[in-house]
C-alpha cells in the first residue's frame, strides 16, 4: 500500500496532466461553453525530490517529465485507464500511445516531428529503459506505439523498496555487516582503500575498483565491510549466473545500483559470457558510483580505475585462524600440527572455516569409539578436501597407495626421495623459525624431475611422497595441456596453476619432454611461441609454492636450461637382480597361497623386467591360480610373464 508522502511525490505529474486531460476531453465533446481549463501549468520537478535527482540524474528534458507522467499515470489511478481509452476511441487502449502524449502536451504538426527524437534508441528514457516503447503487428507505426514505465522507476519515484525483477536471479541487494577489522587482510590496505571510497562517495565521483587475487571471498568480505562502514547497501552480481540473452542487462544492473544507492560489486568476473564484454566496459565507462569488480586474474581494461591486489594469506595468519576457529569447534591441536596445518595448506579463511565444520561432522556421526579416526588425521584429511576441489576438473586426482615399503630403489635415489620430503616437511621450520623467507622471497616450491624408462617406479614414487606429506596427488599429462593454437597452452596452466594455489597439492606432470624438448634455433612464429610455453610454465613452477613433480622417459631429450632451474632431478633405471628379486617378495600379500616351489630368484634373475612389469605378472598369475586349483605356481608366473613379453611385442626364449 502506497504510503501518503510516496504518492505526494508524484503530484506534480498529476497536477499537470489533469487539466491537459480534461481539455482534450472537451474538445472531444465539442462543447464550445466548456470553461477552457489553464494549461499553462508547468511540470516542475520540486528541488530535492527523487523526481528532480531522476531528471538529473539521466539529464531528462521537460519534456521527457512530461512523457514520464502521461505513462506512469495510470500506475497511479486506474480512471486513467479509462480516460485514455476514451480518447483514444478505444476501449481496450488504456495505455497512453506516442501519438496520444504528442497531443496532451500540445505539439504542433512541426513539433511532433521533432519530438520523434525522444523515442530514438540514443534517447535518454529508452536508453536507460526509463520508458518502453510497445508495438504490434497491428500498430507497427511510432505514433501508434504504447508508452509503459518501467516498473523499477516507478518503485524509485515512489521510495518503495525492492530489486529489479529482471536482475532476481543473478542479483543480490544486501546490508551489509561485515566487520573490516576483523579481515585477514593488510591494515595500509584496509585504510587507504576505505578512504579513497569514502572520499569519492561523498565527492560523487565514479570510482573503478579492480580486486586481484584467488580468494574471491574475501573481496566480497572486504567491500561488504566497506560499505557496511559507508553504511550504504552492496548489489552482488555474479557474473556466471547472468543472462547474455538480455541485452540491456549490464545497463540494468548500473541503473540498479544507482536507484538503490549502492555499491555495484561483480563476482565472478572471469566467468562473465564474452558477449556480455563490451557491454559492460561501454557501462563502465558511463558509470557515476562506485563500482568493484573481482576476477581471479587481471582484469583487462582500457576503463582506467584503481587496481587493489590482495595478496594470499601468509603463514602466521592461516595459522592464526586455524587456531582461532578450532578453539571455537572446542578442538585442541598441538602446537606442532597447527604449524604443519598453517604451511602445509594454503587455504583462504572460507576454506579453513569449512574444513573445521566438515570435522565437527564427522565427530558427530562416527558411530562408535572404537572406529574413531585420529583426531589429527581428520583435519588433516578435511584441509585436503577443501583444498583441492578447483583441481578436480583440470587433472587427475591419484589416490596414493603406496608407502616407502613398496618402493625398491637403489640406496641413493631413496635417499634423495626422503630429502624431497624434507624440503616439504621442514618448510615452516627453515623459511619461517630460521628466517630464510627473508634471503629468498622468491622460489620456495619444490620442482623434482623423475627420469627413467616406463615402468621403473616414477608415478610409485610421487605416490609415496604424496602418501607421506598428507598431500592430494594431481597428475597432468602436458601432451594433453600442450595445444596446437596459439596462446592456448599457456591458458591451460594458467587454470591449472590457480586452482593449485591454494591446495598446496603435488602436481605430477607426465611427459614432460613433450612441451620442454630441446629448443632449436626459432624459425618461425611457431616455434617463438612453443619456447613461449617452456617458459611460461618455468615461470609458474617457480611461483608455485608446493611441490611440483615432472616426469620424462627420455632426460637426454630435455633442454638443458630447463633442467638446470630444477630444486632436484632423480634418475630411475631398470631394476638389477637384487631389486628384482626384492620386488617379487614384496609383491604377495599374507593371504597369497603361493607353492612351495616357486622360485622367485630364478624369476629376477632369467627375467629382466621393470618394477611395473613384475606388479602385472604377479597380478595376472593370481587370477590364473583362482581359476586353476587356488595356487600360484611358477607354470602360472611364467605364463603370466609370457603375456607381458607379448604386450612390448618381445618375444619370451
Amino acid at each position: 500500500m502506497q504510503s501518503e508522502t510516496s504518492v505526494n511525490s508524484l503530484l506534480p505529474f498529476l497536477q499537470w496532466l489533469d487539466p491537459r486531460l480534461e481539455s482534450a476531453i472537451a474538445t472531444i465533446e465539442q462543447n464550445s461553453t466548456e470553461e477552457k481549463h489553464d494549461q499553462t501549468t508547468e511540470l516542475i520537478a520540486p528541488e530535492g525530490s527523487r523526481l528532480a535527482q531522476l531528471q538529473q540524474h539521466f539529464d531528462l528534458s521537460d519534456f521527457d517529465l512530461q512523457l514520464l507522467a502521461i505513462a506512469i499515470a495510470p500506475e497511479l489511478d486506474r480512471r486513467y485507464d479509462r480516460l485514455y481509452a476514451y480518447l483514444q476511441e478505444d476501449n481496450r487502449a488504456k495505455r497512453p500511445t506516442v501519438d496520444l502524449a504528442l497531443n496532451l502536451t500540445g505539439a504542433s504538426a512541426i513539433e511532433k516531428l521533432e519530438r520523434r527524437a525522444h523515442f530514438a534508441t540514443t534517447a535518454p528514457l529508452i536508453q536507460h529503459n526509463l520508458l518502453h516503447l510497445v508495438g504490434s503487428i497491428s500498430k507497427p507505426t511510432l505514433l501508434a506505439h504504447e508508452l509503459h514505465p518501467d516498473e523499477q522507476v516507478i518503485r524509485f519515484l515512489l521510495g518503495q523498496p525492492g530489486l529489479d525483477r529482471s536482475l532476481l536471479s543473478s542479483c543480490q541487494l544486501l546490508t551489509p555487516d561485515d566487520p573490516l577489522d576483523q579481515l585477514p587482510i593488510d591494515e595500509d590496505l584496509k585504510q587507504s582503500c576505505t578512504k579513497l571510497v569514502l572520499d569519492y562517495w561523498q565527492q560523487e565521483k565514479p570510482l573503478r575498483l579492480y580486486f586481484q587475487g584467488s580468494d574471491r571471498h574475501l573481496h566480497r568480505q572486504f567491500i561488504s565491510a566497506i560499505a557496511q562502514s559507508l553504511q550504504v547497501p552492496l548489489l552482488v552480481a555474479n557474473c556466471s549466473l547472468l543472462n547474455d540473452e538480455l541485452p540491456d542487462l549490464i545497463p540494468r544492473l548500473f541503473r540498479e545500483a544507482w536507484f538503490q544507492q549502492a555499491i555495484l560489486y561483480f563476482e565472478n568476473l572471469d566467468a562473465l559470457k564474452t558477449e556480455l564484454h563490451s557491454s559492460l566496459e561501454h557501462s563502465l565507462k558511463h558509470s557515476c558510483g562506485i563500482t568493484c569488480l573481482s576476477p581471479t586474474q587481471a582484469w583487462q581494461t582500457t576503463i582506467e580505475g584503481f587496481t587493489i591486489p590482495f595478496a594470499p594469506l601468509t603463514f602466521h595468519q592461516r595459522r592464526t585462524i586455524w587456531k582461532t576457529q578450532l578453539e571455537q569447534a572446542n578442538i585442541t591441536l598441538d602446537e606442532a600440527d597447527l604449524n604443519v596445518l598453517g604451511d602445509r595448506f594454503r587455504l583462504t579463511p572460507q576454506q579453513i572455516v569449512a574444513a573445521i565444520r566438515t570435522v565437527v561432522h564427522t565427530i558427530e556421526w562416527q558411530p562408535t569409539p572404537a572406529t574413531i579416526t585420529p583426531l589429527r588425521d581428520r583435519i588433516f584429511a578435511a584441509a585436503r578436501t577443501h583444498s583441492s576441489q578447483a583441481l578436480e576438473t583440470l587433472a587427475r586426482k591419484i589416490e596414493p597407495y603406496y608407502d616407502w615399503a613398496d618402493l625398491v630403489l637403489p640406496e641413493d635415489q631413496e635417499q634423495q626421495l626422503r630429502e624431497l620430503c624434507n624440503q616439504a616437511q621442514f618448510h615452516y621450520q627453515v623459511y619461517e623459525t630460521w628466517g630464510f623467507n627473508q634471503k629468498f622471497s622468491q622460489g620456495k616450491g619444490l620442482s623434482a624431475l623423475f627420469s627413467g624408462p616406463p615402468g621403473t617406479g616414477k608415478t610409485m614414487a610421487a605416490e609415496v611422497i604424496a602418501q607421506t606429506l598428507q598431500l592430494d596427488l594431481y597428475k597432468i599429462d602436458l601432451s594433453q595441456v600442450v595445444s596446437k593454437y596459439i596462446g592456448e597452452t599457456e591458458k591451460n596452466l594458467d587454470r591449472i596453476f590457480t586452482a593449485a594455489a591454494n591446495s598446496n597439492a603435488i602436481l605430477l606432470f607426465d611427459e614432460a619432454d613433450s612441451l620442454f624438448g630441446k629448443r632449436s634455433e626459432t624459425q618461425n612464429a611457431h616455434d617463438r611461441y612453443a619456447n613461449l610455453e617452456v617458459s611460461y610454465l618455468l615461470q609458474q613452477i617457480e611461483q608455485y609454492e608446493g611441490l611440483a613433480i615432472l616426469t620424462t622417459n627420455l632426460r637426454s631429450n630435455l633442454d638443458e636450461a630447463f633442467i638446470r632451474r630444477l630444486r632436484c632431478i632423480i634418475d630411475f633405471s631398470h631394476p638389477d637382480f637384487y631389486q628384482r628379486y626384492q620386488i617379487w617378495q614384496h609383491i604377495w600379500t599374507d593371504k597369497t597361497p603361493l607353492h612351495p616351489e616357486v622360485d622367485l630368484k630364478y624369476l629376477a634373475q632369467r627375467f629382466e623386467v621393470t618394477g611395473a612389469t613384475i606388479r602385472n605378472s604377479a597380478l595376472a598369475a593370481a587370477f590364473l591360480a583362482a581359476s586353476d586349483g587356488g595356487v600360484v605356481t611358477n607354470e602360472h608366473l611364467i605364463h603370466a610373464i609370457h603375456r607381458e613379453y607379448q604386450k612390448m611385442g618381445k618375444l619370451l626364449s
